[in-house]
This record gives C-alpha cells, sequence and structure tokens, in this order.
C-alpha cells in the first residue's frame, strides 16, 4: 500500500515538546522499515500550524489521494494531521468515503473501522482542546504581565527583551539615541523625516539584529511609530486599557503630549489636513510626488505651501517651496488655455444640435420598422399557436417553427436594445461642451474637492519644476491657439464625437466626472444637464 510520509512543526508554543522535522522524519522511517506491505511515496514537509486550516501542503496531500496517488498517510502523531475541526473532519470524511484507507502513527495505534475512526475523532478533538486552552492561557499570562507592568511582546527599538528575569531593559547602545530623537521632536524644529534621515545617516541606528531580521536602519514609519508610541513614556495600552509600566521611560508623560501636539494628535487622534492637489503633482526634478503643508507666522496666519517630498536619499532635491495661490494661479491660467472660446461654443452647440436632431429622425425610423416587424412576428406566433390547437401542424412543425419566431423575436430586442444604446452614445457630446465652456466658472467657485475633481478631469501629467507647473491636457479636452479657426473647432468636434463612439471605459469615467461637477455645483440641478435626444423631440 502506497503512503505519504508527513512531518509538521510548527514555531509557535503548541509544539515546543514536539520533535523536528527532521527528528520525525528518521523515526518514521525508521519504524516504517519494519512495516509490511509500506510503501512511502513521498516525504511531505511543513513548517505550519495546525490551529486553524489552510496549510498549503496538507491541502496538497489529500487532493493527491483523492486523486489515487496514495492510499494512506504516515505521521509522528494524530495531532500532526489537524488540530482543528475542519482538517479533522476531512481525515475522517475520506476515511467513511474509503479515499483514504489507513493511517499509521509512532505513539497511536489505528484500524480503519468505526470504532478506529470514533477515537481518531477524539484525539482529534483533544488536539484542539489543548490549542484553544493554551491560547487561553497564554491570554491569562500576557494580562497579568501587562498588570505587573511589563510588555509581553517583544521590546520597541531602544529596549531589549530580559530572558533570565522575562522583563524589559534599557538597550545601551540604542536608548540614548531614540531618546536624542524624543528630545529633538519636543523642539518642534525637526520634522519626523528630517530626525529619521539624522537617526539613519548620521549617528548609524540600527534595529537589533534577530535570527532572520534587523541590523539594518529603521524606517520612517517605524520613526512615527516610536514618535507615537505611548510605551516610551512608561505607558502600557492593550485592548482599549491602560497600564502603568516598570521598564524606563525615555521621556516623561508631559513631553509624550506635547509631541503629540507637534504631530497634530493631541489625545492621539489623529488631526487631517486637506490638501486639494496632493498626490497629483510630481517634481519635475527628482520625480517624487509633491505634497501639501501649512504655515504659520508669528502673526498667526495661516499659508499653504507645495514643495516636494524629498524622499529621495542619495542626493537633495532643491526645487523651492511654491505657494498655494501661486499654484493655483497657474492652473486658472491652464483652464483657460483650454477653455471653449464663447463663439466656439455656440457654434459647437447648433451643429450638434443638428447632428442629434438628424441621428434622432433616423433612430425613430429605424425604431418603428423594428417595432413593426415585432408586431408581425408576435402575430405569426400566435396563428402558429392556433394551428397547433386546431391540430393543423405536428408537435415536430410546431416546434421548429416556434423555435425559429421566437429567435427572431429576440433579434428584434437586441436590435432595439442596440438601437438605443447607439442614439444614447452621442447625448453626452453637447455636456462636453458645456462643461468645456464654463471650466474657470466652476473652479473659482469651487472647493477644495471640486476644483481637485475638475483638475484631474481635464489634465494629466503634473510636472512642477522650478516654480512652473507643467500641465497636459487630457483628451479631448485643448489647448486653444490665441487666434483659433474653424479648423480647429472642427477637430475638437471630431476628437469628442471619437471619444463618445468609441464609448469605452475613458468616455463613462469622464462623464461620470461631469456629472458630479455640473451636478452638484451652485445652482447646477444634475436633470438640466444638457441632452440632445430630449432637445430634438419634435
Amino acid at each position: 500500500m502506497k503512503y505519504f510520509l508527513y512531518c509538521r512543526k510548527s514555531s509557535e508554543d503548541e509544539d515546543r515538546q514536539v520533535l523536528s522535522i527532521e527528528s520525525q522524519r528518521q523515526e518514521m522511517e525508521r519504524l516504517s522499515a519494519g512495516w509490511r506491505d509500506v510503501e512511502i511515496v513521498e516525504v511531505l514537509e511543513e513548517s505550519f500550524s495546525a490551529k486553524a486550516p489552510g496549510r498549503p501542503v496538507f491541502d496538497a496531500m489529500l487532493k493527491r489521494i483523492a486523486a489515487g496517488q496514495a492510499d494512506g498517510i504516515i505521521a509522528w502523531h494524530p495531532d500532526r494531521l489537524a488540530r482543528n475541526s475542519i482538517d479533522g473532519g476531512r481525515i475522517i470524511y475520506l476515511l467513511d468515503t474509503k479515499g483514504l484507507k489507513d493511517l499509521r502513527f509512532a505513539t497511536f495505534s489505528f484500524e480503519n473501522n468505526s470504532q478506529g475512526k470514533f477515537m481518531l475523532s477524539i484525539i482529534f478533538g483533544y488536539s484542539k482542546y489543548y490549542v484553544d486552552s493554551l491560547s487561553e492561557n497564554v491570554r491569562r499570562g500576557n494580562r497579568t504581565k501587562l498588570q505587573h507592568g511589563w510588555l509581553p511582546n517583544i521590546a520597541p527599538l531602544g529596549y531589549l527583551n530580559d530572558k533570565e528575569t522575562r522583563t524589559i531593559v534599557i538597550d545601551p547602545e540604542r536608548f540614548p539615541l531614540v531618546q536624542r530623537m524624543w528630545q529633538l521632536m519636543a523642539t518642534g524644529a525637526y520634522s519626523p523625516r528630517r530626525i529619521w534621515e539624522m537617526a539613519t545617516e548620521d549617528w548609524g541606528l540600527r534595529t537589533v539584529k534577530r535570527k532572520r531580521i534587523g541590523g539594518k536602519p529603521p524606517s520612517l514609519s517605524s520613526t512615527y511609530r516610536i514618535l507615537t508610541n505611548p510605551f516610551y513614556a512608561g505607558i502600557l495600552e492593550r485592548e482599549g486599557k491602560t497600564y502603568p509600566g516598570k521598564h524606563p521611560a525615555a521621556v516623561t508623560i508631559e513631553e509624550f503630549e506635547h509631541v503629540q501636539h507637534l504631530l497634530g494628535r493631541p489625545g492621539r487622534p489623529r488631526k487631517t489636513r486637506s490638501f486639494a492637489y496632493t498626490g497629483m503633482i510630481r517634481c519635475g526634478e527628482c520625480g517624487f510626488m509633491v505634497t501639501g503643508e501649512e504655515k504659520v507666522n508669528r502673526h498667526g496666519t495661516h499659508y499653504t505651501y507645495y514643495h516636494c517630498s524629498k524622499r529621495r536619499l542619495d542626493r537633495h532635491c532643491s526645487q523651492p517651496y511654491l505657494s498655494l495661490e501661486n499654484i493655483e494661479a497657474q492652473i486658472a491660467t491652464f483652464l483657460g488655455e483650454i477653455t471653449l472660446p464663447d463663439r466656439f461654443q455656440q457654434w459647437a452647440t447648433h451643429r450638434l444640435e443638428r447632428t442629434m436632431k438628424q441621428k434622432r429622425q433616423d433612430y425613430a425610423a429605424q425604431k418603428d420598422s423594428l417595432l413593426r416587424a415585432q408586431a408581425a412576428s408576435t402575430r405569426e406566433l400566435e396563428n402558429l399557436t392556433k394551428l397547433r390547437i386546431r391540430d393543423l401542424l405536428s408537435d415536430e412543425e410546431y416546434v421548429k417553427e416556434r423555435q425559429e419566431l421566437e429567435r427572431k423575436q429576440i433579434g428584434f430586442n437586441q436590435k432595439l436594445s442596440a438601437l438605443t444604446q447607439q442614439a444614447e452614445r452621442f447625448a453626452p457630446s453637447a455636456s462636453i461642451v458645456s462643461f468645456n465652456h464654463s471650466l474657470i466658472s466652476r473652479f473659482q467657485a469651487g472647493n477644495l474637492q471640486r476644483r481637485r475633481m475638475i483638475l484631474t478631469t481635464v489634465g494629466s501629467n503634473l510636472v512642477l519644476k522650478d516654480k512652473k507647473l507643467n500641465i497636459d491636457a487630457r483628451k479631448p479636452f485643448r489647448r486653444w491657439a490665441d487666434s483659433p479657426n474653424i479648423s480647429d473647432l472642427r477637430a475638437f468636434v471630431r476628437d469628442v464625437r471619437t471619444l463618445v463612439e468609441e464609448d469605452g471605459a475613458e468616455i463613462h469615467a469622464l462623464m461620470q466626472s461631469i456629472r458630479e461637477i455640473m451636478g452638484s455645483s451652485s445652482g447646477d440641478n444634475p436633470s438640466r444637464i444638457y441632452d440632445p435626444l430630449n432637445h430634438c423631440k419634435d
């Protein structure tokens, strides 16, 4: 009989007393050598906890057994196979359906009968009980340790876990550097990013070297976690409760709260600031995103500036700060360049009205023809039914004719649906023209979110360099010449039609943005957006 030899070891507490995978494999190979009719097809090894389903090697093994590649499993103990009810149930179900014919263990004797499966289910249940009780004991131990003033986890940067006393002590190498980071932040003259750069580049701060990780500079996000972690103020927090810590604090509670206030986190709920154009503009020198920042002068006046996030460490970005007013002035200039002139707007609207009227007439004629054909097909279907009732048609003839007429009905419905979609496809054209004509007024009247949406809708590839913001016009919008002519307008109308007729994701996203901007602006009503099909009704 063919068997898989399955060896599993978890690094968690549940398996600390279990043999290593290598020991399991050697012991089981030694025992199986004395068993008759045992052929080990493959040795499968896995380092994964069994207290929850989802072990990849175990799942693949059961699939291979169900496919007939093996008849049984050899393992050190039943708890190597399952410590949860789902995996245990899968094993017993495979035994019930004969997909799995035998199980062999070094520490448990199993027979594939009703009594053997009953005993196996008891062993699986006990394994689950052991894991559950162990988890509860660990949680209870953690709560007790917190109440005694000690953190039950790995010590944060600047501290070390004392294995002998099971407490947390100062890391003599890193604690002074971490404490210095707090002191610099408390002055209010340094940003977290600048402190991070000084700590990693100038001071040589590195994380604790462990078996697989560590020994590297802490990340910027780690710096933020340090500066917002109450552990450094001698406070332990867990599950909404606060405990006084017995470890040496790096800062006082007053200093900690002061730093949170500087970070915009008084009481540590994060204060959010709205910057309309963050995440949209790239620095033209280093390629990183431009971010917004609020400054307050000595008179208490607030100013908003945009600048490169300066995340590049290999060289310093020399791009200067730029005020929000300057940014928006350049955006307004760009919108003025792509805004459709008044006389062109009237011409484009008139041309679209004429085109839509012709399209609507064609649509009405086609729809009328299809409706007549559909009605005739319906009458044919009714007559066919009458002929069958009068027994003038056989069953085979009736079914054949009915299927043909029903297919015609479906074809007519599809054509009507396609015709409706084709007619509606031209409706957005006038909305695009109307929106293009009112860009500046909507931008000036909009709030931060509206201005951002307008810029996202009509512009792309925003690059800021040397205090100049370069913006590309997104199709179908375009920059108009100082003296545009009728050829320019025809090209614009052609671009709009092409985009609309393609009926792709681009036009749907564009129209969704236009509806939100035009429909939610002051004094606008979504139902008032120009619809050429309704406009051309007789």
